[in-house]
């Protein structure tokens, strides 16, 4: 027997495809910006990059559902850097389904899908997994100014579904 998917399952099946063809632009490029954790690393739409500290060196954990709460910085072909970036920093990593995700210092890098404008922070030190980078490529530490904490979201328990924690 088939079975049709109801209209907001079709609806947000379509917007994450739309998100993931903007997420992977023929020629990546990664900026530096003022955020409220200091000087991190953004992309050209100013939204903030993350790394996954589960990650093991030119390797992604994130899949699954942690992808989709953390969805990877793709690209089609060498990332270049901006100002304030390292370009001998940057490389590429290849995904289980073959995609090229973008790496800094040997992250792989990530976007945090609540941060909703350029510069936000919300998934800094969420699960005490992900983290901004500085330009050096080391991990940003610093916890952005708030009176909340950020949601307990994909990532710190499994990477591939298990462990999830939703908003």
């Amino acid at each position: 027997m088939r079975r049709l998917l109801p209209a907001a399952a079709l609806a947000g099946i379509a917007a994450l495809a739309a998100a993931a063809a903007v997420a992977a632009p023929p020629k990546a490029k990664v900026l530096m910006r003022t955020t409220p954790v200091g000087s991190a690393l953004v992309d050209v739409r100013g939204h903030t990059l993350y790394l996954f500290t589960v990650d093991r060196v030119k390797t992604s954990s994130c899949y699954g559902a942690c992808a989709a709460a953390w969805p990877p910085f793709l690209t089609s072909a060498k990332p270049v850097a901006g100002a304030g970036v390292k370009q001998a920093l940057l490389g590429t990593l290849k995904r289980r389904d073959g995609k090229l995700q973008v790496t800094y210092a040997g992250h792989a890098l990530y976007f945090f899908a609540q941060d909703a404008k350029a510069g936000e922070v919300t998934g800094q030190g969420t699960n005490s997994t992900w983290y901004a980078l500085r330009a050096s490529g080391k991990r940003i530490t610093t916890q952005p100014p708030s009176t909340t904490t950020p949601v307990s979201t994909g990532g710190g328990g499994g990477y591939d579904g298990g462990g999830y924690y939703p908003p």
